[in-house]
């Protein structure tokens, strides 16, 4: 059956709460379909607070930060819950749902991630790809995989319309050094946001993957070597 395409450009999240809460998020794929936020944003979301040292934004261009203002709807509802917490989360998204328990900051984590890609941010742009196939609570080896066969796949595409191609992937070790020193500076917004800590786990959690694929990148220690034994072969 053919997947309806609304269901590949939105995904949708609910988090259910041990007492009785629930909480839905939707990330648009496409920047033109994402709701327009209602009411003054909160000053934390104001481009020139803890902006990015690397950030190529201007005040005068753009007064708020593309990725703060993505995060105002999750940071509203879940900076009030410890990141400890254990919640379900059901995750709708390409015709399948995708259900896990877990503790808040993880489950925040998987939403952050989808959110940073599909932002506006110019550092988190190019995630964008990976968003397109985004998969919930991937691991350390899934994160690292996805993120080299999605570079990977891009340079080939490049080279197909006879751009130039970067097989080294020293653009992929680029694009992971300005990704922790966004989710660094994004930290220091949210400690002035959040009441508790999930926000701030969440993104702290996506900070260490994103650690963990940098360090695999630079020294890699054959991860997924196990994986590819019929390409050795």
């Amino acid at each position: 059956m053919a997947i309806n395409a609304a269901d590949q450009q939105v995904i949708h999240y609910e988090f259910q709460f041990p007492d009785g809460r629930s909480w839905e998020h939707r990330v648009f794929l496409k920047e033109a379909d994402a709701p327009v936020a209602e009411g003054p944003l909160p000053d934390w979301t104001r481009l020139a607070f803890h902006q990015c040292a690397h950030c190529p934004l201007q005040v005068e261009q753009s007064p708020h930060c593309p990725l703060a203002v993505a995060l105002v709807g999750p940071v509203q509802v879940l900076s009030q819950s410890p990141s400890y917490e254990q919640v379900d989360v059901i995750v709708r998204w390409r015709g399948r749902e995708i259900r896990q328990s877990t503790s808040l900051q993880r489950a925040v984590g998987s939403l952050l991630g989808a959110l940073g890609a599909t932002s506006g941010c110019p550092h988190t742009r190019r995630l964008k790809a990976m968003a397109w196939f985004h998969w919930p609570f991937s691991s350390s080896d899934e994160t690292l995989y996805r993120s080299l066969g999605t570079y990977l796949l891009g340079q080939h595409l490049r080279q197909l319309r006879g751009l130039p191609a970067d097989w080294s992937m020293n653009g992929l070790r680029e694009l992971f050094r300005n990704l922790r020193q966004v989710n660094l500076a994004m930290v220091g917004r949210l400690r002035a946001a959040a009441d508790e800590d999930s926000s701030l786990n969440g993104l702290i959690l996506l900070d260490l993957l994103a650690a963990d694929t940098l360090y695999a990148l630079d020294q890699y220690d054959g991860e997924l070597d196990g994986f590819f034994q019929e390409f050795f072969d």
